[in-house]
């Protein structure tokens, strides 16, 4: 009988053990989850600008293929909207016409690494040698410098943010995602986009998506109809004199 009881109360100590590992694992999470976005803990990318103008900005994440980008071009030309491209060295490298073609039609390019990794996983050495080469094989084909940095799939952690500043490349992240990634129809693309568009907005496409450039005229129409005005990154953010708030806002500095 004394076995037996011994044995229950292991029993259930491991299973008190047990419950306080998993709950202390979902603590540990949400507490992550209150701090990912918190500027005292962690060092941000710019996700949308303070603006009181309506300025906006339009950007397109450049890795995979090319199907959709001529149309995306035609509907940027069309409409008189200069745009932000972020694209992948071996995107850079394997469509070097793309690239010009993007350049000439007076749209902005910077990087989105060279190798699409998650980025959070590198050393200093190997983040510096990701911008570096990315960037060069941009430059060697625009002829011009790149000062913005978009971390492949968002992710991002302290080192890589204060390694690419410190390289005199602003860390871009986005606070609209189109989410036309996932094939959403054009209507579908644009309701997300329109509906949550706000000064100083910075929104999330992708060159290759299946729907994007359809999405697009009806995107420009409604948010021009509402007064807002689309610039590229470059000419949205704050290159000076600025800081970013715990949503990683970026706020003229001075401001609260």
């Amino acid at each position: 009988m004394r076995v037996i009881t011994l044995r229950l109360r292991r029993i259930a100590l491991a299973v008190l053990i047990l419950l306080l590992l998993v709950a202390g694992g979902f603590s540990a999470k949400a507490a992550q989850a209150e701090t990912v976005f918190w500027s005292g803990s962690r060092s941000l990318p710019i996700y949308c600008v303070e603006r009181e103008d309506n300025k906006i900005a339009i950007s397109f994440d450049c890795a995979w293929g090319t199907e959709h980008t001529d149309a995306i071009l035609e509907n940027l030309k069309n409409a008189k909207v200069r745009a932000t491209f972020f694209t992948v060295e071996f995107w850079a490298e394997r469509y070097p016409d793309y690239l010009k073609k993007i350049d000439a039609a007076g749209h902005e390019i910077g990087t989105h690494s060279a190798t699409h990794s998650y980025m959070s996983r590198l050393s200093e050495t190997e983040i510096r040698s990701e911008l570096e080469s990315s960037s060069e094989a941009i430059s060697s084909v625009t002829g011009k410098e790149v000062s913005l940095f978009r971390p492949p799939y968002g992710d991002y952690d302290n080192l890589l943010i204060d390694t690419a500043n410190a390289m005199g490349l602003y860390p871009i992240q986005w606070d609209v995602d189109s989410l036309d990634w996932k094939d959403l129809s054009a209507a579908d693309i644009a309701s997300r986009v329109v509906e949550r568009v706000k000064s100083g907005s910075i929104i999330l496409c992708h060159n290759n998506g299946l729907h994007t450039a359809e999405a697009l005229p009806i995107i420009f129409d409604t948010l021009r109809a509402k007064g807002f005005q689309f610039v590229p990154i470059g000419e949205l953010i704050y290159r000076e004199n600025y800081t970013i708030d715990h949503a990683g806002m970026q706020k003229a500095e001075g401001k609260a």
